[in-house]
Protein backbone atom coordinates (compact mmCIF):
# COMPACT_ATOMS: atom_id res chain seq x y z
CA UNK A 1 0.00 0.00 0.00
CA UNK A 2 2.76 2.10 0.47
CA UNK A 3 3.17 2.46 -3.54
CA UNK A 4 -0.26 3.04 -3.95
CA UNK A 5 -0.08 6.10 -1.18
CA UNK A 6 3.27 7.38 -3.26
CA UNK A 7 1.33 7.28 -6.41
CA UNK A 8 -1.81 8.98 -5.07
CA UNK A 9 0.58 11.87 -3.83
CA UNK A 10 2.21 12.10 -7.28
CA UNK A 11 -0.58 12.68 -9.42
CA UNK A 12 -2.19 15.08 -6.46
CA UNK A 13 1.26 17.21 -6.50
CA UNK A 14 1.11 16.97 -10.59
CA UNK A 15 -2.26 17.92 -10.81
CA UNK A 16 -3.32 20.13 -8.13
CA UNK A 17 -4.24 24.00 -9.22
CA UNK A 18 -3.02 24.95 -5.92
CA UNK A 19 0.50 23.65 -6.20
CA UNK A 20 1.04 26.85 -8.52
CA UNK A 21 2.37 29.86 -8.39
CA UNK A 22 -0.04 32.89 -9.42
CA UNK A 23 -0.14 33.87 -13.11
CA UNK A 24 2.26 36.74 -12.73
CA UNK A 25 4.70 34.28 -11.79
CA UNK A 26 4.45 32.26 -14.30
CA UNK A 27 1.96 29.76 -12.96
CA UNK A 28 4.33 26.94 -12.72
CA UNK A 29 4.79 24.25 -9.34
CA UNK A 30 5.88 25.17 -6.01
CA UNK A 31 6.69 22.01 -4.74
CA UNK A 32 8.05 19.01 -6.96
CA UNK A 33 7.75 15.48 -6.49
CA UNK A 34 7.21 14.02 -3.30
CA UNK A 35 8.59 11.93 -1.21
CA UNK A 36 7.68 9.42 2.12
CA UNK A 37 8.38 7.52 4.67
CA UNK A 38 6.10 4.90 7.22
CA UNK A 39 6.71 5.14 10.82
CA UNK A 40 4.76 2.27 13.42
CA UNK A 41 2.87 4.16 16.17
CA UNK A 42 4.35 1.84 18.57
CA UNK A 43 8.01 3.09 17.93
CA UNK A 44 10.02 4.03 21.10
CA UNK A 45 11.26 6.52 19.39
CA UNK A 46 8.02 8.46 20.37
CA UNK A 47 8.23 8.03 23.96
CA UNK A 48 12.02 9.73 23.34
CA UNK A 49 10.50 12.89 21.91
CA UNK A 50 8.61 13.76 25.00
CA UNK A 51 12.66 14.39 26.74
CA UNK A 52 13.76 15.40 23.36
CA UNK A 53 11.16 18.09 22.51
CA UNK A 54 8.99 18.34 25.28
CA UNK A 55 6.87 16.28 28.04
CA UNK A 56 3.63 17.56 25.93
CA UNK A 57 5.01 16.09 22.58
CA UNK A 58 2.44 13.55 21.70
CA UNK A 59 2.33 9.69 20.80
CA UNK A 60 0.74 8.33 17.68
CA UNK A 61 -1.72 6.65 19.84
CA UNK A 62 -2.55 9.72 22.17
CA UNK A 63 -3.19 12.24 19.10
CA UNK A 64 -5.59 9.89 17.75
CA UNK A 65 -7.10 9.41 20.61
CA UNK A 66 -7.40 13.20 21.29
CA UNK A 67 -9.14 13.19 17.86
CA UNK A 68 -11.58 10.59 18.54
CA UNK A 69 -12.73 10.77 22.00
CA UNK A 70 -14.68 7.65 22.86
CA UNK A 71 -12.94 5.78 20.45
CA UNK A 72 -10.15 3.20 22.96
CA UNK A 73 -9.91 0.05 21.40
CA UNK A 74 -7.42 1.16 19.21
CA UNK A 75 -3.07 -0.01 20.01
CA UNK A 76 -0.36 1.79 19.02
CA UNK A 77 0.64 -1.22 16.75
CA UNK A 78 -1.86 -0.50 14.21
CA UNK A 79 -1.34 2.57 13.93
CA UNK A 80 0.89 4.04 10.72
CA UNK A 81 2.59 7.24 10.53
CA UNK A 82 3.07 8.86 7.00
CA UNK A 83 5.34 11.61 6.58
CA UNK A 84 5.37 13.59 3.70
CA UNK A 85 7.82 15.96 1.87
CA UNK A 86 7.14 19.03 -0.07
CA UNK A 87 10.44 20.08 -1.78
CA UNK A 88 10.33 23.82 -2.99
CA UNK A 89 10.89 23.52 -6.94
CA UNK A 90 14.66 24.55 -8.52
CA UNK A 91 12.98 27.69 -9.86
CA UNK A 92 12.53 29.17 -5.82
CA UNK A 93 15.68 27.54 -4.64
CA UNK A 94 17.88 28.98 -6.75
CA UNK A 95 16.41 32.50 -6.04
CA UNK A 96 16.62 31.93 -2.52
CA UNK A 97 20.13 31.71 -3.43
CA UNK A 98 20.96 34.96 -4.33
CA UNK A 99 18.62 36.59 -1.44
CA UNK A 100 20.04 39.19 0.61
CA UNK A 101 18.33 40.87 3.84
CA UNK A 102 14.87 39.54 2.74
CA UNK A 103 14.06 36.14 1.34
CA UNK A 104 13.29 36.30 -2.25
CA UNK A 105 10.00 37.76 -3.43
CA UNK A 106 8.83 34.17 -5.36
CA UNK A 107 10.11 32.12 -2.04
CA UNK A 108 7.43 34.51 -0.24
CA UNK A 109 4.62 34.16 -2.81
CA UNK A 110 5.43 30.07 -3.21
CA UNK A 111 5.08 29.74 0.68
CA UNK A 112 2.07 31.88 0.80
CA UNK A 113 0.42 29.75 -1.83
CA UNK A 114 1.52 26.38 -0.43
CA UNK A 115 0.12 26.84 3.07
CA UNK A 116 -3.13 26.37 0.84
CA UNK A 117 -2.08 23.02 -0.92
CA UNK A 118 -0.37 21.38 2.50
CA UNK A 119 -4.11 21.24 3.88
CA UNK A 120 -5.18 20.21 1.10
CA UNK A 121 -3.00 17.50 0.42
CA UNK A 122 -3.34 16.75 4.49
CA UNK A 123 -7.56 16.08 3.75
CA UNK A 124 -7.26 14.56 0.68
CA UNK A 125 -4.52 12.15 2.04
CA UNK A 126 -7.50 11.56 5.14
CA UNK A 127 -9.92 10.91 2.31
CA UNK A 128 -7.69 8.79 0.08
CA UNK A 129 -7.34 6.41 3.13
CA UNK A 130 -11.14 6.32 3.94
CA UNK A 131 -11.96 5.17 0.57
CA UNK A 132 -9.71 2.55 1.09
CA UNK A 133 -11.83 1.49 4.29
CA UNK A 134 -9.03 2.57 6.98
CA UNK A 135 -9.55 5.98 8.86
CA UNK A 136 -6.47 8.55 9.25
CA UNK A 137 -6.70 11.75 10.59
CA UNK A 138 -3.69 14.95 9.93
CA UNK A 139 -2.33 16.27 13.27
CA UNK A 140 -1.24 19.58 12.15
CA UNK A 141 -5.53 20.07 11.69
CA UNK A 142 -6.17 18.58 14.62
CA UNK A 143 -7.34 20.88 17.82
CA UNK A 144 -5.05 19.11 19.93
CA UNK A 145 -2.39 20.50 17.85
CA UNK A 146 -0.46 23.36 19.52
CA UNK A 147 2.83 25.65 19.98
CA UNK A 148 4.22 25.58 23.16
CA UNK A 149 5.97 28.48 24.69
CA UNK A 150 7.65 28.03 28.08
CA UNK A 151 10.18 30.53 30.24
CA UNK A 152 12.79 30.19 32.40
CA UNK A 153 14.85 29.16 30.09
CA UNK A 154 12.03 30.10 26.94
CA UNK A 155 11.55 27.37 24.78
CA UNK A 156 9.12 27.12 21.98
CA UNK A 157 8.17 24.04 20.04
CA UNK A 158 4.86 22.08 19.28
CA UNK A 159 3.35 18.83 20.50
CA UNK A 160 3.15 17.50 17.15
CA UNK A 161 6.81 17.92 15.69
CA UNK A 162 6.85 17.28 11.51
CA UNK A 163 10.79 17.09 11.41
CA UNK A 164 10.92 14.78 14.15
CA UNK A 165 8.07 12.41 12.60
CA UNK A 166 9.84 12.57 9.66
CA UNK A 167 12.92 11.41 11.20
CA UNK A 168 11.20 8.89 13.12
CA UNK A 169 9.85 7.72 9.35
CA UNK A 170 13.78 7.60 8.35
CA UNK A 171 13.79 10.59 6.00
CA UNK A 172 16.50 12.25 7.35
CA UNK A 173 18.05 13.51 10.08
CA UNK A 174 18.89 17.40 11.55
CA UNK A 175 21.17 20.13 11.28
CA UNK A 176 23.55 22.78 13.10
CA UNK A 177 20.05 24.87 11.82
CA UNK A 178 17.93 22.25 13.01
CA UNK A 179 16.09 21.61 9.85
CA UNK A 180 15.60 17.97 8.69
CA UNK A 181 18.39 17.03 6.00
CA UNK A 182 16.39 14.77 3.86
CA UNK A 183 17.62 13.03 0.15
CA UNK A 184 15.78 16.02 -1.39
CA UNK A 185 17.80 18.52 0.80
CA UNK A 186 16.53 20.72 3.72
CA UNK A 187 14.96 23.37 1.42
CA UNK A 188 11.21 21.64 2.26
CA UNK A 189 7.96 21.35 4.10
CA UNK A 190 6.79 18.64 6.18
CA UNK A 191 3.61 17.40 7.17
CA UNK A 192 1.85 13.75 8.42
CA UNK A 193 -1.06 12.03 8.12
CA UNK A 194 -1.73 9.24 10.93
CA UNK A 195 -3.66 6.08 9.74
CA UNK A 196 -4.53 2.46 10.76
CA UNK A 197 -4.04 1.31 7.18
CA UNK A 198 -1.18 -1.55 6.86
CA UNK A 199 1.62 0.13 5.76
CA UNK A 200 5.00 -0.87 5.89
CA UNK A 201 7.20 1.00 8.02
CA UNK A 202 10.29 2.13 6.23
CA UNK A 203 14.11 1.64 7.18
CA UNK A 204 15.39 4.58 9.67
CA UNK A 205 19.09 4.73 8.10
CA UNK A 206 20.29 5.79 11.26
CA UNK A 207 19.10 6.82 14.72
CA UNK A 208 22.02 9.52 15.14
CA UNK A 209 20.55 12.58 14.98
CA UNK A 210 22.69 14.46 13.14
CA UNK A 211 24.13 12.07 10.82
CA UNK A 212 23.43 13.76 7.50
CA UNK A 213 25.34 17.03 8.66
CA UNK A 214 28.65 18.11 7.19
CA UNK A 215 29.56 20.15 10.75
CA UNK A 216 28.26 17.33 12.90
CA UNK A 217 30.65 15.01 10.45
CA UNK A 218 33.77 16.90 11.55
CA UNK A 219 33.41 18.75 8.24
CA UNK A 220 33.34 22.16 9.87
CA UNK A 221 30.80 23.53 7.82
CA UNK A 222 28.94 26.11 8.98
CA UNK A 223 27.29 27.57 6.11
CA UNK A 224 23.96 27.68 7.92
CA UNK A 225 25.40 29.95 10.33
CA UNK A 226 27.04 32.25 8.33
CA UNK A 227 24.13 32.88 6.14
CA UNK A 228 21.85 33.37 9.31
CA UNK A 229 21.14 37.53 9.70
CA UNK A 230 19.47 36.84 13.27
CA UNK A 231 22.90 35.21 14.64
CA UNK A 232 20.57 32.34 15.94
CA UNK A 233 22.86 29.42 14.69
CA UNK A 234 26.47 29.11 16.51
CA UNK A 235 28.61 25.79 16.52
CA UNK A 236 26.36 25.56 19.70
CA UNK A 237 23.38 25.16 17.79
CA UNK A 238 20.47 26.87 16.79
CA UNK A 239 18.78 29.77 19.69
CA UNK A 240 14.77 29.33 18.22
CA UNK A 241 13.91 33.00 20.39
CA UNK A 242 16.74 34.68 17.83
CA UNK A 243 15.43 32.99 15.06
CA UNK A 244 11.17 33.62 16.50
CA UNK A 245 12.34 37.59 16.96
CA UNK A 246 13.87 38.15 13.71
CA UNK A 247 10.95 35.86 11.68
CA UNK A 248 8.59 38.29 13.16
CA UNK A 249 10.64 41.22 11.93
CA UNK A 250 10.94 39.98 8.74
CA UNK A 251 7.22 39.38 8.70
CA UNK A 252 6.33 42.67 9.31
CA UNK A 253 8.49 44.41 7.23
CA UNK A 254 7.38 41.89 4.12
CA UNK A 255 3.96 42.34 4.72
CA UNK A 256 4.19 45.87 3.37
CA UNK A 257 5.97 44.60 0.61
CA UNK A 258 3.67 41.13 -0.41
CA UNK A 259 0.47 43.16 0.05
CA UNK A 260 0.38 44.31 -3.20
CA UNK A 261 2.16 41.47 -5.22
CA UNK A 262 -0.36 39.17 -3.65
CA UNK A 263 -3.69 41.24 -3.48
CA UNK A 264 -4.45 40.18 -7.39
CA UNK A 265 -4.22 36.75 -6.62
CA UNK A 266 -5.73 35.75 -3.19
CA UNK A 267 -7.32 32.47 -3.38
CA UNK A 268 -10.56 32.07 -1.40
CA UNK A 269 -10.24 28.40 0.35
CA UNK A 270 -13.13 27.03 1.39
CA UNK A 271 -15.27 30.46 1.07
CA UNK A 272 -12.66 32.16 2.86
CA UNK A 273 -10.60 34.66 1.57
CA UNK A 274 -6.52 34.17 2.38
CA UNK A 275 -5.68 37.67 3.29
CA UNK A 276 -2.71 37.05 5.53
CA UNK A 277 1.00 36.72 4.54
CA UNK A 278 3.26 34.57 6.72
CA UNK A 279 6.39 34.74 5.51
CA UNK A 280 9.33 32.43 6.79
CA UNK A 281 13.57 33.93 6.66
CA UNK A 282 14.78 30.54 5.63
CA UNK A 283 18.30 31.88 4.46
CA UNK A 284 19.74 29.20 6.41
CA UNK A 285 18.12 26.65 3.99
CA UNK A 286 19.27 28.38 0.41
CA UNK A 287 22.76 28.88 -0.69
CA UNK A 288 24.04 25.82 1.72
CA UNK A 289 25.69 22.28 0.92
CA UNK A 290 22.32 20.38 2.42
CA UNK A 291 19.74 22.48 0.58
CA UNK A 292 18.98 20.30 -2.18
CA UNK A 293 20.67 17.11 -1.56
CA UNK A 294 21.64 14.65 1.24
CA UNK A 295 25.46 15.81 1.45
CA UNK A 296 26.65 12.79 3.56
CA UNK A 297 25.36 10.72 1.19
CA UNK A 298 26.75 12.31 -2.03
CA UNK A 299 30.05 12.20 -0.46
Amino acid sequence: MNAATLKFLQALFADSSLNRLPGAYGGDRIFDTPAIGVARGDDPIFIKFKQVVGPEHMTPLEMWQAAKPGIEDMRADRLRLVSIIFPYVRRIRQAGKTAREFPAEIYCVGRNFANAFMVDVLRQTVGFFRQKGFDALAAMLNPAFEIIVKQDPIRIYSKWSERHIAFAAGLGTFSLHEGLITDVGCNIRLASVITDAPLQATDRPSDVPYANCLFYSGKKCKKCAEKCPAGAITEYGHDKLKCYLYGRRIEKEMNARLEPILKPHRRVIDGCEQISHPVGCAFCQFDVPCMDHNPIKSK
